[in-house]
Protein backbone atom coordinates (compact mmCIF):
# COMPACT_ATOMS: atom_id res chain seq x y z
CA UNK A 1 0.00 0.00 0.00
CA UNK A 2 1.40 3.65 -1.19
CA UNK A 3 1.55 5.79 1.42
CA UNK A 4 -0.14 9.05 1.19
CA UNK A 5 1.92 12.54 1.72
CA UNK A 6 -0.34 13.43 4.58
CA UNK A 7 -0.53 10.33 6.26
CA UNK A 8 2.88 9.47 5.71
CA UNK A 9 3.90 13.03 7.05
CA UNK A 10 1.37 12.17 10.59
CA UNK A 11 3.22 9.26 11.17
CA UNK A 12 6.45 10.56 10.64
CA UNK A 13 5.53 14.11 13.24
CA UNK A 14 3.80 10.74 16.23
CA UNK A 15 7.25 9.32 15.85
CA UNK A 16 9.13 12.52 16.32
CA UNK A 17 6.56 13.52 19.59
CA UNK A 18 7.03 10.31 21.05
CA UNK A 19 10.37 11.68 21.85
CA UNK A 20 10.43 15.43 21.53
CA UNK A 21 8.55 17.45 24.91
CA UNK A 22 9.06 20.77 25.54
CA UNK A 23 9.22 22.28 29.17
CA UNK A 24 9.32 25.85 30.79
CA UNK A 25 13.25 26.17 30.91
CA UNK A 26 13.20 24.08 27.20
CA UNK A 27 10.22 24.62 25.32
CA UNK A 28 9.69 22.82 21.83
CA UNK A 29 9.84 25.09 18.92
CA UNK A 30 7.27 23.76 16.62
CA UNK A 31 7.06 24.52 12.92
CA UNK A 32 4.11 24.43 10.55
CA UNK A 33 4.35 25.42 7.09
CA UNK A 34 1.34 25.96 4.50
CA UNK A 35 1.55 26.39 1.02
CA UNK A 36 1.64 30.25 1.46
CA UNK A 37 2.91 31.21 5.04
CA UNK A 38 4.95 29.84 7.63
CA UNK A 39 4.67 29.53 11.65
CA UNK A 40 7.21 28.84 14.62
CA UNK A 41 5.33 28.67 18.28
CA UNK A 42 7.49 27.60 21.28
CA UNK A 43 4.99 25.69 23.27
CA UNK A 44 5.36 24.67 27.31
CA UNK A 45 3.74 21.00 26.84
CA UNK A 46 3.82 20.48 31.10
CA UNK A 47 1.47 23.49 31.48
CA UNK A 48 -0.07 22.76 27.80
CA UNK A 49 1.07 26.63 26.82
CA UNK A 50 2.73 28.68 24.14
CA UNK A 51 5.18 30.96 25.17
CA UNK A 52 5.52 32.84 22.05
CA UNK A 53 4.82 32.73 18.10
CA UNK A 54 5.63 33.52 15.28
CA UNK A 55 4.60 33.40 11.30
CA UNK A 56 4.65 35.42 8.16
CA UNK A 57 0.78 36.02 7.76
CA UNK A 58 1.31 39.67 9.86
CA UNK A 59 4.49 40.24 8.97
CA UNK A 60 3.90 43.00 6.36
CA UNK A 61 7.69 42.89 4.92
CA UNK A 62 7.42 38.81 4.43
CA UNK A 63 4.67 39.38 2.26
CA UNK A 64 6.56 40.25 -0.59
CA UNK A 65 9.61 38.03 -1.23
CA UNK A 66 10.32 34.49 -1.73
CA UNK A 67 9.24 31.91 0.56
CA UNK A 68 12.49 30.91 2.01
CA UNK A 69 13.30 34.38 3.13
CA UNK A 70 9.88 34.26 4.61
CA UNK A 71 10.71 31.66 6.66
CA UNK A 72 14.26 33.66 7.89
CA UNK A 73 12.04 36.72 9.00
CA UNK A 74 9.88 34.29 11.11
CA UNK A 75 12.70 32.11 12.59
CA UNK A 76 14.59 35.78 13.78
CA UNK A 77 11.39 37.00 14.84
CA UNK A 78 10.99 34.20 17.22
CA UNK A 79 14.25 34.01 18.66
CA UNK A 80 13.84 37.24 19.71
CA UNK A 81 10.57 36.83 20.91
CA UNK A 82 12.01 33.86 22.61
CA UNK A 83 14.49 35.88 24.24
CA UNK A 84 11.93 38.36 25.57
CA UNK A 85 10.22 35.63 27.46
CA UNK A 86 13.76 34.33 29.01
CA UNK A 87 13.98 31.08 26.82
CA UNK A 88 17.80 30.42 25.36
CA UNK A 89 17.23 27.00 24.18
CA UNK A 90 14.54 24.96 22.77
CA UNK A 91 13.73 21.27 21.10
CA UNK A 92 13.46 22.06 17.95
CA UNK A 93 9.55 19.85 16.26
CA UNK A 94 9.97 19.75 12.52
CA UNK A 95 6.47 18.91 12.98
CA UNK A 96 7.00 16.03 10.15
CA UNK A 97 8.19 18.35 7.59
CA UNK A 98 11.44 17.68 6.31
CA UNK A 99 14.53 19.64 7.56
CA UNK A 100 15.46 21.02 4.16
CA UNK A 101 14.43 24.33 2.58
CA UNK A 102 11.77 26.87 4.49
CA UNK A 103 11.77 24.38 7.82
CA UNK A 104 15.73 24.54 7.60
CA UNK A 105 15.66 28.33 6.56
CA UNK A 106 13.81 28.96 9.79
CA UNK A 107 16.07 26.45 11.91
CA UNK A 108 19.38 28.21 10.52
CA UNK A 109 18.05 32.42 10.91
CA UNK A 110 16.69 31.21 14.76
CA UNK A 111 20.20 30.05 15.52
CA UNK A 112 21.66 32.39 14.35
CA UNK A 113 19.49 34.76 16.29
CA UNK A 114 20.35 33.31 19.19
CA UNK A 115 18.49 30.16 20.23
CA UNK A 116 20.33 27.13 20.81
CA UNK A 117 18.66 23.43 20.10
Amino acid sequence: MALTKPYRRKRIKYRIRKVISGTAETPRLSVFRSNKQIYAQLIDDVSSKTLAAASSIKNDKAQKIAKNEQAAIVGKEIAERAAKVGVTTVKFDRNGYLYHGRVKALAEAAREAGLKF
